[in-house]
């Protein structure tokens, strides 16, 4: 699990291969990630935005940026814990990701960026 604190937001990741979707013979491999946003502060905040970067191990970079995540704007409470799962496809056995979600403090309207910390998307069949 890759884990990154930005400002009182705990961000956790976790990604899997999918093997049973993927068809590394027609370079199609589809990898899918558990997020989990802790509200580590004492400020209830609402996600609004995220912006990933995908770096594919063939050299391509795609940007994907958009409201919420899976069509949700969450807001949490301190303490709270919201946790989602989604994926991506690749035309290689290896790649990355990373990004920033835009957080808006509630209280005022503090907007801030918070972390998403780089993790490694790569096909089980490579780790031997």
């Amino acid at each position: 699990m890759i884990t990154q604190i930005t400002d009182g937001i705990k961000i956790s990741v976790v990604s899997n291969y999918e093997f049973q979707d993927s068809n590394p013979n027609r370079n199609h491999f589809v990898y899918t990630y558990r997020i989990s946003i802790e509200n580590c502060g004492n400020h209830t905040v609402q996600l609004l935005r995220r912006h990933w970067y995908i770096y594919d191990g063939n050299g391509e970079m795609h940007e994907v940026e958009g409201k919420g995540v899976v069509g949700q704007q969450p807001t949490l409470e301190p303490g709270e814990v919201h946790q989602y799962v989604s994926g991506c496809n690749l035309s290689s056995g290896i790649g990355k990701m990373k990004g920033v979600y835009l957080m808006e403090r509630v209280l005022d309207g503090y907007q801030f960026d918070v972390v998403i910390p780089e993790f490694t998307l790569m096909a089980s069949f490579l780790f031997n």
